[in-house]
């Protein structure tokens, strides 16, 4: 397995080029444009590996893929004042913690 294996890939269709755009999350910057989305992804993991091959000769610090990295579990959020006396009413009202109704409320999204 080659080390940009694991990073994390997708690929969208774009309604302002016509085609498909393969990125990579790790590489923010990086993106290629193809006609089919399995050349987008075919392309994008071509343009990642050549990025990853550049940094190590250059001695540069290559991205850890987030499929490796560890997580601690702990979330730091900053939310607006009616958004926090929302979320303790909604926890109040439901019995539960705000940790619990607000790692819920993340969930959903997956």
């Amino acid at each position: 397995m080659n080390g940009h294996d694991r990073y994390s890939y997708r690929v969208i269709w774009s309604d302002e080029d016509e085609m498909y755009v393969g990125l990579c999350a790790e590489f923010g910057l990086l993106s290629h444009l193809d006609d089919t989305p399995e050349g987008a992804f075919a392309g994008i993991r071509d343009v990642v590996a050549f990025a990853v091959e550049s940094l190590h000769e250059d001695g540069a610090p290559i991205p850890e893929p987030l499929s490796t990295r560890r997580y601690s579990g702990t979330l730091t959020l900053r939310v607006p004042p009616e958004t926090h006396r929302i979320l303790a009413m909604d926890a109040a009202e439901a019995g539960v913690s705000m940790n619990r109704l607000a790692a819920e409320r993340l969930m959903i999204r997956r």
